[in-house]
């Protein structure tokens, strides 16, 4: 069965830092582009970052330059994405998925994880 799961989601304080993990099940990552996304309260989802399959492309929405990194580590079969200078509005569901065409648009992705909770917040 093919499956992404998400973890490392939680309460952080403003200024702090979590590392999310996209981790694949049933397949192997190293053929497929990851995608990060991410859903607000009332909001659209929206795109955060993703990384090629081989790794050598990496793009961040625009905003987010330079807090979030994104990595992808074949042994382990997964796919992080590290986040500093948290800030509140950073609240969201934060969704992985792969495809193998990279894209920003989640249009384009096949599987999708089940997302996991990120609260920015004092």
């Amino acid at each position: 069965q093919v499956q992404l799961v998400e973890s490392g989601g939680g309460l952080v304080q403003p200024g702090g830092s979590l590392r999310l993990s996209c981790a694949a099940s049933g397949f192997t990552l190293d053929y497929y582009a990851i995608g990060w996304f991410r859903q607000a309260p009332g909001k659209e989802r929206e795109g955060v970052s993703c990384i090629s399959s081989s790794g050598d492309k990496t793009f961040y929405e625009d905003s987010l330059k330079g807090r979030f990194t994104i990595s992808r580590h074949a042994v382990e079969n997964t796919v992080y994405l590290q986040m500093n200078s948290l800030e509140p509005e950073d609240t969201a569901v934060y969704y992985c998925a792969a495809d193998t065409v990279l894209s920003d648009y989640e249009g384009v992705y096949e599987y999708w994880g089940q997302g996991t909770q990120v609260t920015v917040s004092s």
